[in-house]
């Protein structure tokens, strides 16, 4: 493994010592109550978190992506509802800097960095999930640009972002029009918010549905050509399933300090429980697998660092280290008890914060037809 540069290792630092110091209290009370991580994107923008993948000539901070997927893992530690607004963010930045045309690719890289420019990816829609090619957005062809109609689900930041990363279908007189992939202002006349509410776990993540009603968007606005919304769709979820897998890892680390410290403390039969076989298993597996998921997710975003990404890594990635982290979430509620059932105690939050990474940005059903797609060549 190679070692970050000193800069990064002073920023892995520096977050590290904000995640534990401030997010973990701060996730705590958005859990309890529903609220969104929103009230701290002034603070997230100071510290450059939100520019941590934009190059450094567009003002941004400029990291690799084994940089980044440790910066993320930090997060994810303390917070995983930030953790996966940065990912969902970050994701777009990375394709815009990829896939959009000047002036407005440095225009809107610029302005990635900043609170009220958040980002947001919508391709889900009611029937529309795994399957993207299921889209129901149209796009009419317009004076100067097009018409958007149609309606999004499941839009991870979609309350606070201002940009929409959005998949529709061309209206181009075809039986099903090509797939587009366009970028849409939130504070357009015609967009509508509203919000998710009853979420399982990562409640101060903001999960919205986004009503689109002949929106216009400049011809400009298209990312990618026309008919390359399927291929824009894969580059932007091949980077952002290492973000998820991540964020998945720091859930897991946090799971498994929690149970090796209350193993340490709880007794039981006059001795620390850690010392009881069945409980020192679950503490080795936990270990194992959380080294194994980060060991994937290097080897995936080294693979994007040297350009040479496939889907298949990304995914193996992503799939190892989301199922891994819900067993690690498993054990740590187990090895707790009764006071793991609880939500006094972190460990029963967590437990709910795992789920959903098997499931956002492709369930583990996709990651392993995409696996299996790539090895049948």
């Amino acid at each position: 493994m190679i070692k970050p540069s000193e800069d990064n290792e002073l920023l892995i630092q520096a977050v590290r010592d904000f995640a534990r110091g401030e997010l973990v209290e701060a996730d705590r009370r958005w859990d309890f109550d529903e609220s969104s991580m929103a009230e701290l994107l002034p603070q997230i923008a100071q510290m450059g978190l939100l520019k941590l993948m934009i190059p450094e000539s567009q003002d941004g901070m400029g990291c690799d992506c084994r940089t980044y997927s440790t910066l993320l893992h930090e997060v994810a530690y303390a917070s995983p509802s930030m953790a996966v607004t940065l990912s969902v963010h970050t994701m777009v930045a990375s394709t815009v800097s990829k896939m959009s045309e000047e002036p407005l690719r440095s225009t809107w890289l610029r302005q990635f960095g900043e609170a009220d420019h958040l980002c947001a990816f919508a391709i889900s829609e009611a029937d529309a999930g795994s399957d993207p090619s299921s889209i129901r957005a149209r796009a009419v062809k317009a004076p100067g640009g097009f018409r958007v109609s149609g309606e999004k689900m499941w839009i991870s930041n979609g309350m606070s972002a201002r940009w929409f990363l959005t998949l529709v279908r061309l209206d181009d007189g075809t039986p099903d029009g090509a797939l587009c992939m366009v970028m849409i202002d939130g504070q357009s006349p015609g967009l509508e918010r509203t919000k998710i509410h009853g979420k399982m776990g990562i409640r101060g993540s903001e999960t919205a549905v986004i009503a689109l009603s002949d929106v216009f968007v400049p011809r400009e606005h298209l990312v990618g050509g026309v008919g390359e919304g399927g291929r824009v769709s894969a580059i932007t979820l091949n980077e952002g399933r290492v973000g998820i897998a991540s964020q998945a890892s720091g859930i897991g680390e946090a799971c498994l300090d929690a149970m090796v410290q209350y193993a340490r403390e709880r007794r039981q039969f006059g001795q620390p429980i850690g010392r009881f076989q069945a409980v020192g298993n679950m503490i080795a597996d936990s270990a194992m697998e959380l080294a194994a998921a980060r060991a994937l997710i290097f080897s995936a975003a080294a693979k994007i660092d040297r350009e040479e990404a496939d889907l298949a890594s990304s995914s193996m990635a992503k799939l190892y280290a989301t199922e891994a982290v819900n067993r690690i979430a498993y054990r740590a509620v187990q090895v707790h008890g009764g006071m793991g059932y609880v939500r006094e105690c972190r460990v029963e939050q967590l437990y709910r914060d795992a789920r959903v990474t098997t499931i956002y940005e492709g369930t583990s059903e996709i990651q392993r037809y995409v696996i299996a797609k790539r090895l049948r060549g």
